[in-house]
C-alpha cells in the first residue's frame, strides 16, 4: 500500500515537471506551435461539415474538404477586402472625425473643469486645468502604456497570422485527410483490447472539442452579425468593423465582450454626440447581445459537462496571454477544454479534470 502511494506521488510529480517543461517549450518554440495549434482548431471547426457532406450527400472526403475550404477562402478574402476598404474609409474620414473629436473634447473638458471640485468626481478623477484631456487621463489612469502594449500585441498577432495563414491552411487540410483514417490506424497500431479504449478516448476528446469550438465560433459569428445590424440600423459608421471586432473579441471570455462593448459605445458617442438615442441604443443593444448569447444561450447549448471553473479560466487567460500574447487569450479556453476532456478520460488524471471543472455536474 505504501509502495503504491509512493509510486503515485512520483507519478504526479513527473506530471507536474512535464507541465513545466511543456510550458517552457510552448514559450520557446511558439513560432512552431502557433500554426500547429491553429490548424488543429481550424480542422476541428470544419470536420463536422465535411463529415456531413460525406455521409448525407455522399460527397467524397477530398471533394468535401475542397468545397468547405473554397467557401472559407472566398468568405475570408471577401471580409478582408471589405475590412481593408473600411479602414481606408476611416483614414479618409479622419478630418471629419477630428472635428467631431474636438467638439466632444471641448464639452468633456468644460464638464471636468466645472465639476473638478465636486466630491465624487474629484475622488475618481483629479482634473488639472493646465493639462489637456489626454494628459489628464494618461496621468490618472496610466492608460497610454496599456494602449501601446495592446496595439503592439495585436499588430504582432495580425502580421504573424498573415504570414502563417498558408501554412495553417495546408496543415489543417492534411489533418482532415488523416482524420478519415484515424480509427483504422488505431486498431492496427494497438492490440484489440487497448485499441477500443484508445479509440473511445480519442473519439470523446475529438467530439467534445469539436462541439465546443463549433459552438463558440457560431456564437461569436452571430454576435458579430447582430452588432453589425445594430450599428447599421443606427447608422453608425463602419458597422462591419465593429461587427468583426465583436466576433474576434468574443473568443476572449468576459473581457473580450467588455472591450468590444466599450470601444463600440465610445465610437457611437463620438459620432452621435449630442444626440443621445443612438448612443443609448448601441450601449444597451450590444450589452444585451453579449449577455444573451454569452451568458444564457451559449452555456445551454454547450452543456454543463464542458464547464470550466471561472478561477481556472482567469488563470488560463493570464498564462496563455503571457505565453502567446493576444492569440493566447483567444486560444486559452479552447485549450483548457481540451486538457479537461483529456484528463477526464484517463483514470489517473481524472481528479485533475474534476478540479478544472466548474463543479456543476458533480
Amino acid at each position: 500500500m505504501e509502495n503504491n502511494r509512493f509510486l503515485k506521488g512520483i507519478f504526479y510529480f513527473l506530471i507536474f515537471m512535464s507541465v513545466i517543461l511543456a510550458g517552457t517549450m510552448l514559450k520557446v518554440l511558439e513560432s512552431f506551435f502557433k500554426p500547429v495549434v491553429l490548424s488543429v482548431l481550424l480542422a476541428s471547426v470544419f470536420y463536422p461539415f465535411i463529415k456531413k457532406l460525406n455521409k448525407r450527400f455522399k460527397i467524397p472526403w477530398l471533394l468535401g474538404i475542397i468545397i468547405v475550404y473554397a467557401i472559407f477562402i472566398v468568405i475570408f478574402f471577401g471580409i478582408g477586402n471589405i475590412l481593408s476598404s473600411s479602414v481606408m474609409s476611416i483614414v479618409n474620414s479622419y478630418p471629419r472625425y477630428e472635428e467631431r473629436f474636438k467638439t466632444v473634447y471641448s464639452a468633456l473638458q468644460d464638464s471636468f473643469a466645472a465639476n473638478s471640485d465636486s466630491g465624487l468626481l474629484a475622488f475618481f478623477f483629479d482634473f488639472n486645468k493646465e493639462q489637456s484631456l489626454f494628459e489628464n487621463i494618461s496621468s490618472q489612469l496610466n492608460i497610454l502604456p496599456i494602449l501601446k502594449n495592446f496595439a503592439v500585441n495585436f499588430t504582432n498577432f495580425f502580421i504573424s497570422f498573415m504570414k502563417s495563414s498558408f501554412l495553417i491552411l495546408l496543415l489543417s487540410i492534411f489533418l482532415l485527410l488523416e482524420m478519415k483514417f484515424t480509427k483504422e490506424k488505431i486498431y492496427k497500431s494497438f492490440s484489440s483490447q487497448n485499441s477500443s479504449k484508445i479509440h473511445d478516448i480519442m473519439n470523446r476528446i475529438a467530439t467534445d472539442t469539436t462541439h465546443y469550438i463549433s459552438i463558440k465560433f457560431f456564437i461569436s459569428l452571430v454576435t458579430g452579425i447582430l452588432v453589425f445590424l445594430c450599428c447599421l440600423i443606427t447608422r453608425i459608421d463602419f458597422p462591419l468593423v465593429w461587427g468583426f471586432l465583436a466576433f474576434v473579441l468574443n473568443f476572449v471570455p468576459t473581457f473580450g465582450s467588455i472591450i468590444s462593448w466599450v470601444i463600440t459605445t465610445l465610437f457611437a458617442f463620438m459620432q452621435c454626440y449630442p444626440n443621445p438615442f443612438p448612443i443609448i441604443f448601441i450601449a444597451i443593444a450590444v450589452l444585451f447581445i453579449n449577455i444573451l448569447l454569452g451568458n444564457i444561450i451559449e452555456p445551454r447549448i454547450e452543456g454543463e459537462n464542458l464547464g470550466i471553473s471561472p478561477f481556472v479560466i482567469l488563470v488560463s487567460l493570464s498564462l496563455w496571454g503571457w505565453l502567446w500574447g493576444f492569440l493566447g487569450l483567444i486560444l486559452a479556453v479552447p485549450l483548457m477544454v481540451i486538457i479537461k476532456i483529456f484528463c477526464e478520460n484517463i483514470s489517473y488524471l481524472r481528479p485533475i479534470g474534476i478540479l478544472l471543472g466548474s463543479g456543476k455536474n458533480l
